[in-house]
């Protein structure tokens, strides 16, 4: 039983070599409008609609929690929660964005690493702040619209991979 394609006449070439006589798939490449369609039919997840998106839902719950319950500290424990995902996202958003693509795959990773650390850090911060900042502070409301927020990562996707 075979786990994958097998070579092609005995070339030794998994997917076929053309010289073996197998006809060969052409490729044709796109033109500048055509890629221009495609970019206008699927649209890029981009880092800041995704953290628009976050404080979008952020905003919707704290007021739905406020709402629902009547006590403006569950609307603020809320309302901070996803302050502390929103935040540091955008930050990382807008430093990874600035990032030159001149050094490479190795210095883009690093670049990205580098601003991911911020981002926690950020969070982390600003939960640490939180008892101080938040009077009447909900921990439970706050961690709820921090999971709120951070889902917003699986919509994005799911929303591109139903957009294809």
């Amino acid at each position: 039983m075979s786990d994958g394609p097998t070579p092609a006449s005995g070339s030794g070439d998994v997917w076929g070599d053309p010289s073996d006589g197998a006809a060969s798939p052409s490729f044709k490449p796109l033109s500048r409008e055509d890629a221009a369609r495609l970019r206008a039919q699927h649209p890029p997840v981009t880092p800041a609609r995704i953290v628009a998106l976050q404080a979008v839902v952020g905003v919707t719950v704290a007021l739905i929690g406020w709402w629902v319950t009547g006590r403006s500290e569950i609307g603020g424990s809320l309302l901070y929660g996803a302050a502390a995902i929103v935040l540091p996202g955008a930050l990382m958003a807008w430093g990874v964005g600035r990032s030159s693509p001149q050094g490479g795959a190795g210095a883009s990773a690093v670049s990205f690493l580098s601003w991911e650390t911020v981002k926690i850090g950020g969070s982390v911060a600003l939960l640490a702040l939180a008892p101080q900042i938040v009077s009447g502070l909900s921990w439970l409301a706050l961690i709820v619209a921090m999971v709120a927020c951070t889902k917003v990562y699986w919509l994005a996707l799911a929303w591109r991979r139903r957009a294809h």
